[in-house]
């Protein structure tokens, strides 16, 4: 290479490399700077901030960490309503922490709650004053209670059917056994029980207090299941189930029709 030529290639290398150098420090000084100025704008708060701060008697410091958690899970689950007080002290980094916002949201409710006891006082008091001879509500404008469905007859039958140890079995027995006097019989049906045992059926009349004249005048029949409810209900029952055969027609009977 001619050496009058190498004076300038040198030269332009040197050039090139400061220009890079230059750009990259531009950069980097653009981003510090960017990010300076992002976590100054989060920690310095605005006037309307500090005066909330001061309604709740909150540090700025404890401010800032509350606009800092409802930033996350807080503010995506909770209502907008929630208080910051109740903010804090759910996301407290320590027991003694928890603690004193628990007690300052204790004292809040419990001032808040005395203010509207006192206002209600107050508004029933105007009320009896303003209007001494008006009710608030015409009870005669009120809709009349809706008559009770009739759910039985008194030639209806009822066929329970249930089996031993079933808490929820006997709970809605002693229920049919207090509509005794509105239907023709309760046939109850066991489950659970093998066929012919008709002592384990004797049994658990006994155990459960049923009136053997009942018995006796076939206001309650005791039976085998024999596989009557999976006849009676294509398959679909379940003990404890309650049936009303009125005539021919066999219906299911929902609890709270007993």
């Amino acid at each position: 290479m001619n050496s009058l030529w190498k004076p300038v290639i040198l030269l332009g290398v040197f050039v090139a490399s400061h220009t890079v150098m230059a750009v990259e420090l531009s950069h980097t000084q653009t981003t510090e700077s960017g990010q300076g100025s992002s976590q100054k704008s989060t920690n310095v708060l605005s006037a309307t901030d500090r005066a909330r701060a001061r309604l709740w008697n909150l540090s700025e410091t404890e401010w800032r960490r509350y606009k800092q958690l409802m930033q996350g899970i807080r503010g995506s689950i909770s209502p907008a309503t929630i208080s910051p007080i109740e903010v804090l002290g759910i996301h407290a980094r320590d027991n003694a922490e928890r603690q004193r916002y628990a007690e300052v949201w204790a004292r809040i409710m419990y001032e808040d709650a005395d203010r509207i006891l006192a206002f209600q006082r107050a508004y029933d008091a105007a009320a009896k004053r303003l209007y001494p001879n008006m009710s608030l509500i015409d009870i005669s404008r009120l809709p009349e209670k809706a008559e009770s469905k009739n759910t039985f007859r008194f030639g209806d039958r009822l066929l329970f059917f249930t089996r031993p140890d079933c808490p929820a079995c006997d709970l809605l027995l002693n229920k049919l056994l207090k509509r005794i006097d509105q239907v023709s019989s309760i046939d109850i049906y066991l489950t659970d029980v093998a066929k012919g045992d008709d002592r384990a059926v004797r049994d658990w009349a006994s155990k459960h207090q049923i009136d053997p004249d009942w018995v006796r005048n076939r206001r309650i029949t005791l039976n085998h299941d024999a596989g009557a409810l999976d006849k009676l209900t294509q398959g679909q029952g379940e003990v404890p189930t309650v049936l009303r055969r009125r005539g021919e027609d066999v219906s299911r009977l929902p609890v709270s029709d007993l």
